[in-house]
């Protein structure tokens, strides 16, 4: 049975600052803020939430099913996925547009400035959930407004239980409509800066969110996770990566863990754990699909960050 990932495929340009942008933005000037920063090193890799996250399921032996729509340059991009083996199936090619685009700079603190161009990724809602067949789990992560919309009622109409990960996407809806999202999901994730402005929108407090409901995910960087259930906080420790070399996509990977534990009914401190190693994996990497592993090396390294054998 497949795990549909609804969400965005896009282009990312990924730059580096060899600096920090503290030291070149002055607090009391932001007003009239006009800076420029020298990036000397910079890469397109392929990526979007749908895509990262498939790719990283993908990795783990998991079946996703990426649904999204993409511009006519998306040629490069369908190559990849299908040399790893991730369908097309559900990939909406809008001609005349573009692929959705995303300029990262980051600097020496893994600070990022991020500018997004959504392109082909407005027409999300062209596609639907009812679209897919033999489809057990999915996912709702940062794609066009009106997709998300559409495609959580579509998962709650078909009773099929999907996680709500609305990333960078949260500030697109007001209070009333993140509530309905948390009422219709089976399983919320935001970091910890999302989950505080999800309960600035909503009204709401971290413990109601948890309750509405069956678990809530927070993640917190290097500081780990909490995962709220049953009336209960999980605490997972963050799995020690042995470099930091680039953030981007780690929430992407994490989530593909969070999926991949749940499609097999594992307990969550250890689908904790799993997303936690696919997340200090992704940080030692550049760009959101660079990282390979085969499952037994990911096996090996679980245990021996986590003491026991997952499997």
């Amino acid at each position: 049975m497949a795990t549909l990932i609804c969400g965005s495929l896009a282009y990312d340009n990924i730059m580096v600052f060899q600096d920090r942008f503290k030291n070149h933005i002055l607090p009391e000037q932001v007003h009239i803020l006009n800076v420029c920063f020298l990036v000397p090193d910079m890469r397109r890799e392929f990526g979007g939430c749908a895509g990262n996250i498939a790719y990283n399921l993908k990795l783990l032996g998991g079946d996703p099913l990426p649904m999204g729509t993409v511009g006519g340059d998306f040629g490069p991009y369908a190559d990849w996925l299908r040399q790893h083996g991730i369908p097309l199936t559900h990939i909406t090619r809008i001609e005349n547009t573009y692929t959705a685009q995303a300029y990262i700079t980051t600097d020496m603190d893994d600070n990022q400035i991020t500018a997004f161009h959504p392109g082909a990724m407005n027409d999300a809602h062209s596609n639907g959930v009812g679209d897919a067949i033999n489809v057990e789990l999915g996912i709702v992560s940062p794609d066009g407004q009106q997709g998300m919309i559409e495609h959580a009622q579509q998962f709650a109409e078909a009773d099929i239980p999907f996680v709500f990960d609305p990333g960078q996407g949260l500030s697109m809806f007001d209070g009333e409509q993140l509530q309905t999202f948390v009422d219709q999901a089976s399983y919320l994730t935001v970091n910890d800066y999302e989950s505080q402005l999800l309960r600035q929108r909503t009204g709401l407090s971290l413990q109601q969110v948890a309750e509405r409901v069956k678990v809530l995910i927070v993640t917190k960087g290097a500081e780990g996770s909490e995962i709220y259930t049953g009336g209960k906080k999980i605490s997972v420790n963050a799995a020690e990566a042995v470099s930091t070399v680039d953030p981007t996509g780690c929430g992407d990977a994490y989530r593909a863990g969070l999926l991949f534990g749940i499609a097999r009914n594992m307990d969550w401190q250890t689908i904790g754990h799993i997303a936690s190693l696919m997340g200090a994996i992704k940080i030692e990497h550049h760009g959101t699909q660079n990282h390979k592993f085969t499952l037994d090396e990911f096996s090996q390294r679980f245990e021996r960050s986590f003491g026991y054998d997952f499997a």
